[in-house]
């Protein structure tokens, strides 16, 4: 997964095509959790293009977007916003999986 270098890459990324942004931070415990199954995913759902959005990095995106909790999920298709995981609880590969499959 990549990661999130500016402001102008996450408005090219949001409006070209299907991607699913995925805030995180280095001191997450639930973010850290998910990382060893998020490679099975992004294979998964290779239709989607995976992004990891620091929230540090980009506090000023998470409060335009209304990411409090973290690990959250945003997907976009060609600038239209599909679908959100957004909370701060504990995500499952399961649960994920199944937000992916419901926006299609």
């Amino acid at each position: 997964m990549n990661n999130l270098a500016s402001m102008e890459q996450f408005e090219h990324l949001r409006d070209g095509g299907k991607t699913i942004f995925m805030f995180s931070a280095n001191w997450c415990s639930d973010c850290r959790f998910i990382e060893p199954f998020l490679p099975e995913i992004e294979t998964k759902f290779s239709d989607f293009t995976f992004i990891h959005v620091d929230r540090d990095q980009f506090i000023d995106l998470c409060q335009q977007l209304d990411v409090y909790g973290i690990p959250s999920f945003i997907a976009f298709e060609n600038g239209k916003e599909l679908g959100r995981f957004v909370s701060k609880d504990r995500k499952t590969q399961e649960e994920i999986e199944e937000f992916i499959t419901n926006l299609k």
